[in-house]
C-alpha cells in the first residue's frame, strides 16, 4: 500500500467516475480506490455539473442535487469549497487554459496542495501535480 492522500476529483472524472467507470485510466481508478485516499469534490465542479445539466449537455438520472449528494455519499467524497485564497490563484496563473471551472480546479489543487485526478492535457501545463 503506498502513501494515502488527498486527490482532487476533476468534474469529468467525478461523471465518468459515477456513469461511466471504464472511461478513467488505470492509475486513476487505481488511486481513487485506494483504501483511505480521501476524496475532493470542488463546488466549482458542482456549479458546473448544474450549468451543463440546466444546458442539455450532461443527462443525469434524477434531479442533479439529488444525484450529486447520492454520490458523493457512495464516494465518500468530501466538498472542498471555493475560498478566496484559491480565486486569488486563478487571478496568478498564466492564461494558458481559459475554462474557468478548470482554472479554478487548479488554483484549489494549488493552494490546498492536492493533486487533480483529470485526463485534461491543458491541466498539465500548470505546474500542479496531475494523475491519470
Amino acid at each position: 500500500m503506498g502513501t494515502l492522500m488527498r486527490l482532487l476529483l476533476d468534474t469529468c472524472t467525478f461523471i465518468w467516475l459515477a456513469q461511466e467507470p471504464d472511461q478513467l485510466s488505470v492509475a486513476a481508478q487505481t488511486a481513487i480506490d485506494e483504501a483511505g485516499n480521501d476524496l475532493l469534490f470542488s463546488h466549482a465542479s458542482v456549479w458546473e455539473i448544474y450549468l451543463k445539466h440546466q444546458a442539455g449537455k450532461l443527462k443525469l438520472p434524477g434531479k442533479p442535487d439529488l444525484w450529486l449528494k447520492q454520490q458523493m455519499a457512495e464516494w465518500v467524497a468530501s466538498e472542498l469549497p471555493i475560498d478566496l485564497a484559491s480565486l486569488d490563484e486563478t487571478n496568478r496563473l498564466k492564461s494558458i487554459h481559459r475554462d474557468p471551472f478548470d482554472r479554478l480546479l487548479i488554483a484549489q489543487a494549488r493552494i490546498h496542495d492536492v493533486p487533480i485526478v483529470t485526463p485534461d492535457p491543458w491541466v498539465t501545463r500548470y505546474p500542479v501535480k496531475c494523475i491519470w
